[in-house]
């Protein structure tokens, strides 16, 4: 894919940085040297969001941490990439982009090296945290490097590149996490982003020079707005995390928080529309186009990572499988996605934006959907359809939605629409998490009780079950058959009551992405606007 967005280069006035030869021509090679380092860090931060999932359990019982808490080294690495995402926007205008980038990379394989170290919960979320910063701030530079290197005709071909890497990364994370951790220990599973993240640092360090930083800048930071939108999202996401939980507004803390995130919110959102140096622009949604792109990105982010969470969960605690079984299960969603995505990007410049669209979430939606009959007995054929359907479904979708984003916004707004596009990705997957916790928490309760009521003392099938598994105790001659018996058809009402619950976990993923088709209706044709030449983006 990348020798597609070679062909044809730009007249070398639109060359970015100091790549142009004496002679006055664009030194492609080392775009592409210093681009393609960029791809690999994204690559990295976004892998990281998932390559924890198959192993869970395992990194559980290394650290101590509790089945509740365990969700938290998921969450709490999404988090860090919100609150730092649309800084770093700002911080490239600033210093442009290759010194924040080579630093992101120095922190990411540090913080990386002493998450593995780790052997306590409380450790491994700050650690996770500072990762997730530092790899926050690696993510949204590729998509706003790609849409001011390459030349308008050839910006489709470069998202369609960030678009495979921001699909698959988190998708083949389980994957690639299981069979490390089956083979090494789940350490490996930070351990091995220090190799490559020193090609990153060596690629982006020597060729990455694309812009240069406006120091002035440094003046006017904005660090009232900093705050109020890090005490927002960390308030937000706390409440959805645990809110369930805690009994969401009976608990002073959940109701606090919720009032804080309010109120901070509104702050933030007014402090940006009046500050002369907002640290988060929010010109790019005067566009219609850019806050329909917005939202379904919000969707696509929620489908893509709450897939990813539902699916692991399921096979470890329903199925029993272990971490290289998860993991070879998923490799299905990321094989479809990397397949596809050549054919998605010629998809998406083919024909009218709603028409992939409107395909791409309705194919999410019906794999997806294909969840809520799950039983007990799925494996990994009945998973692999439902994956395929679903990753080619995302893949387009992902690589639609991100393109509408940016078809009809200036090169010069390509920064500040790049880190809010990666913001509600990210947001939406955090957000997704956490509903999706408390769905399996809350609806699991609500099975369990209607299930239960069905096994009273006046049912007669449930007499009689109760009586053939006493009466198989009894031969086996357990010493309390009638209590065994009962404690063994309570394990079997749990199961049943969690299987239906993850069945309406895949109907709330289904929802979103139906929602986000018919949202792909109203949505208006339009054409990127010509280079302004200099690739700075600001």
């Amino acid at each position: 894919m990348a020798d597609a967005a070679i062909a044809a280069p730009p007249p070398a006035q639109t060359a970015p940085g100091g790549h142009v030869t004496a002679s006055g021509e664009v030194d492609w090679p080392k775009i592409f040297l210093g681009f393609g380092g960029m791809v690999i860090g994204q690559f990295m931060a976004v892998l990281d969001i998932q390559i924890v999932a198959s192993s869970l359990s395992q990194i559980q019982a290394g650290v101590g941490a509790s089945a509740d808490e365990i969700s938290w080294i998921q969450t709490i690495y999404l988090l860090a990439e919100v609150v730092i995402i649309p800084l770093t926007a700002y911080l490239t205008k600033m210093w442009g982009t290759r010194p924040v980038y080579v630093a992101a990379a120095i922190g990411f394989i540090l913080t990386s090296i002493l998450t593995g170290l780790t052997t306590s919960f409380e450790m491994m979320i700050i650690t996770r945290a500072f990762q997730g910063l530092a790899a926050g701030a690696m993510i949204p530079s590729v998509f706003a490097t790609a849409m001011t290197v390459f030349p308008p005709e050839k910006r489709v071909t470069a998202n369609v590149i960030v678009g495979v890497i921001v699909t698959l990364a988190p998708t083949i994370g389980p994957t690639l996490g299981g069979h490390l951790t089956e083979a090494l220990n789940w350490r490996w599973l930070f351990f091995v982003n220090v190799p490559p993240g020193l090609l990153v640092m060596f690629l982006v360090s020597r060729y990455g020079d694309f812009d240069k930083g406006d120091p002035s800048l440094a003046k006017g930071i904005d660090w009232f707005g900093l705050v109020t939108m890090t005490v927002f999202l960390l308030s937000m996401q706390y409440v959805l995390e645990e809110g369930s939980g805690e009994g969401w507004f009976d608990d002073d803390l959940i109701l606090w928080l919720t009032v804080t995130a309010v109120i901070t919110g509104v702050v933030f959102i007014w402090r940006q529309l009046t500050y002369r140096q907002p640290i988060v622009s929010l010109r790019p949604f005067t566009d219609r186009n850019f806050t329909l792109g917005f939202m379904m990105n919000a969707v696509s982010g929620m489908s893509l990572f709450g897939g990813t969470f539902v699916l692991p969960l399921f096979l470890g605690q329903i199925r029993q499988y272990s971490a290289a079984e998860v993991g070879t299960t998923m490799l299905v969603s990321g094989l479809v996605m990397f397949v596809s995505a050549p054919v998605a990007g010629r998809l998406v410049r083919a024909m009218d934006p709603r028409i992939p669209l409107v395909i791409g979430f309705g194919l999410a939606a019906y794999g997806v959907g294909l969840g809520i009959r799950v039983t007990a007995e799925w494996g990994f054929w009945q998973f692999a359809a439902l994956q395929a359907i679903r990753g080619l479904g995302v893949m387009i979708a992902m690589i639609a939605a991100q393109q509408l984003s940016v078809s009809t916004l200036p090169v010069t707004l390509m920064k500040d629409a790049s880190g809010l596009v990666n913001l509600i990705r990210n947001v939406g997957g955090a957000i997704g998490l956490a509903m999706l916790t408390t769905i399996l928490s809350d609806q699991t309760a609500v099975h369990l009780s209607e299930l239960s009521a069905g096994m009273s003392i006046a049912n007669q099938q449930a007499q009689d079950m109760l009586a053939g598994l006493t009466s198989m105790m009894e031969m086996q001659g357990v010493a309390d058959p009638s209590g065994a018996a009962h404690k063994f058809l309570g394990m079997g009402l749990r199961r049943d009551a969690s299987v239906l619950a993850f069945g309406d976990a895949f109907y709330f993923l289904a929802m979103g992405c139906v929602v986000a088709a018919l949202l792909g209706f109203t949505a208006t044709p339009g054409k990127a606007p010509p280079a302004t030449g200099g690739g700075g983006g600001h």
